[in-house]
């Protein structure tokens, strides 16, 4: 019954593709592990092969700029969505779309906004019948993009006893899912899992962190994802494999930020919370832009050694892997937005978060992803692979 249940899934999924069972199965059964040493330069990775003419032939329908869109969250600027954004969404070519507070004057607003973005996916010109990705940060404390829930940070939660906490962070996942389905978003890009290490530190200081105990964040981060998840909002554990360990100036968001832990600390410390957090069925995982060099010589997000061999074969995370923002500072040494998403796609990250709020960004990202794929630049089974994971993600929220 497991097996005939996965092609049942995968038959839907190719309906609502325009793909063609072949192609559905040559992807489902495609594996891209580590690439070994990922230090060298991208024509190495494992996900670099040029497509087969045998699976050339079962591709999918969709042109390649649709199946490309699939792999982009887009943003803009100011409250009013620009008519290019309109007509991407319109002809299938985004996946979703991530909202800050400058795109957001009150509820009434927003909701309106995200009304008009669904009446455009609606569209007869859009092969893909699925829900857009419609997020946003909404962690509590300081970091939430619209008012109300939830109130509390995280490290206001992890300050009490283990059992008042987890209440707490329960009640924090039930009150960011209504008050995100409420405007009609549906993936939270939280919580953040990552175990701080000493008071103020990057997390801590802003109170972005549940604790310097890896059993309580694993606690806590589950009990919020269960809640979230349960009221209808897609949950985002984050930044994998953790930024704990981060000093108060360490930013990826600014600079390049390198961790030089040990292999043993990272998988003891830091990366339990994610265990725990795909143990509750958390959908998506976002990587940290910060290099570990006990595991890679680029960027989480850049490396296949960390998104293939920790995430994907060690965790055993099947969901939907999201970049932290492709504008970052971190990334300086990675050249163009074209050049960064070829990188992130050739690692294996599904969802290129383009949040320089400026739809030029993420065409850039898109279009690139799609010429390296018509030129056989990407691996076409782990390209079809990343998209099957995103529609069945759309396909799974509201």
């Amino acid at each position: 019954m497991r097996v005939q249940r996965k092609w049942l899934r995968a038959g839907r999924l190719a309906l609502a593709l325009g793909v063609a069972m072949p192609a559905v199965a040559a992807a489902a059964a495609s594996t891209t592990g580590a690439a070994g040493r990922d230090g060298g330069g991208v024509a190495g990775t494992a996900q670099s092969r040029v497509v087969p003419p045998a699976l050339a032939a079962a591709l999918p329908r969709l042109s390649a700029q649709q199946l490309a869109g699939q792999r982009v969250i887009y943003s803009y600027g100011g409250l009013t969505p620009p008519s290019s954004l309109i007509s991407l969404i319109r002809h299938g070519e985004a996946a979703g779309v991530i909202f800050f507070g400058q795109n957001i004057s009150s509820e009434a607003q927003i909701a309106g906004v995200i009304r008009q973005l669904n009446r455009a996916n609606a569209s007869s010109q859009n092969p893909v019948r699925a829900p857009l990705l419609l997020m946003t940060d909404q962690e509590g404390g300081q970091v939430r993009r619209l008012p109300g829930r939830p109130y509390l940070s995280e490290k206001q939660i992890g300050a009490n006893p283990l059992a008042k906490a987890k209440v707490l962070a329960t009640q924090a996942g039930q009150g960011a899912a209504a008050n995100l389905l409420g405007v009609g978003m549906n993936v939270n890009l939280a919580p953040v899992l990552d175990v701080y290490r000493q008071a103020g530190d990057f997390d801590d200081q802003f109170g972005r962190s549940y604790s310097k105990n890896p059993t309580v964040v694993s606690d806590l981060g589950a009990s919020m994802i269960t809640a979230q998840q349960a009221g209808g909002v897609a949950a985002t554990a984050k930044h994998f494999p953790g930024l704990g360990a981060a000093s108060a100036r360490q930013n990826t968001d600014v600079r390049p930020v390198t961790l030089n832990l040990p292999l043993a600390t990272i998988r003891r410390v830091d990366e339990p919370p994610f265990q725990a957090a795909i143990n509750a069925g958390v959908k998506l995982i976002m990587l940290s832009w910060a290099t570990y060099p006990a595991i890679g010589a680029r960027p989480a997000g850049l490396s296949p050694n960390v998104v293939q061999g920790e995430l994907r074969n060690r965790l055993k995370f099947t969901g939907v892997t999201i970049t932290d923002a492709l504008e970052a500072g971190a990334l300086r040494a990675y050249g163009s937005t074209q050049n960064r998403a070829l990188f992130a796609a050739r690692a294996g990250m599904d969802l290129l978060l383009c949040s320089a709020q400026n739809v030029t960004q993420g065409e850039q990202a898109s279009g690139e992803l799609a010429a390296a794929y018509r030129q056989g630049k990407l691996n076409g089974p782990a390209f079809l692979a990343s998209v099957n994971r995103v529609v069945t993600l759309r396909q799974s929220v509201k």
